[in-house]
């Protein structure tokens, strides 16, 4: 359903619809939108951010991505910015490429052990435009542990363009909180 809804967004973002289309959609989406809200849950019961073996944990405003090498402080993954993602001018939205790194970084700060770790800093430098529809290498690291503090780099390269990096801060959580 995740990839589905995925798909549905990118198809819906390089779509021209014509007013009939976007009427039907509408009531169709409300129909949907009906018959979802009675299943509201508490956030520990929600599936939407909480399926593990979903890349961004099944959170579709993450782009998909397939990790290929993983070890204890470090992760590479192949991903690919759909039409949903477009910033204009055939880039990736920069907001898009700042969110993947959160969800990237946040591999390696969270496989040291411990209690969990939280985004605390995350700045992004954007290098070079990165494309749309091409595969992509994005790379996080972990560089060092400092009690509380996880501090990670990370990078996105399209062949040997690096089209961002990041360096984020994560802060251990203490106990108590979520």
């Amino acid at each position: 359903m995740i990839d589905t809804l995925r798909g549905f967004l990118d198809d819906l973002a390089k779509a021209k619809l014509d007013e009939e289309t976007i009427l039907g959609l509408d009531e169709e989406l409300r129909q949907w939108q009906g018959r979802i809200a009675p299943l509201a849950a508490v956030e520990k019961d929600r599936m939407f951010g909480r399926v593990d073996d979903v890349p961004g944990h099944g959170q579709v405003m993450c782009p998909a991505f397939a990790i290929e090498e993983q070890d204890a402080t470090s992760v590479r993954a192949r991903v690919t910015f759909g039409n949903y993602f477009l910033g204009g001018n055939a880039a990736a939205h920069g907001g898009a490429i700042a969110l993947l790194f959160d969800e990237m970084l946040g591999i390696p700060a969270n496989s040291v052990g411990g209690a969990m770790a939280r985004t605390a800093y995350l700045h992004v430098n954007y290098r070079a435009i990165t494309p749309m529809d091409k595969e992509l290498q994005v790379t996080a690291s972990l560089i060092s542990v400092e009690g509380r503090k996880r501090m990670v780099r990370g990078e996105l390269k399209y062949g040997d363009r690096v089209c961002a990096d990041a360096e984020g801060l994560f802060l251990e959580l203490l106990p108590g909180q979520q």
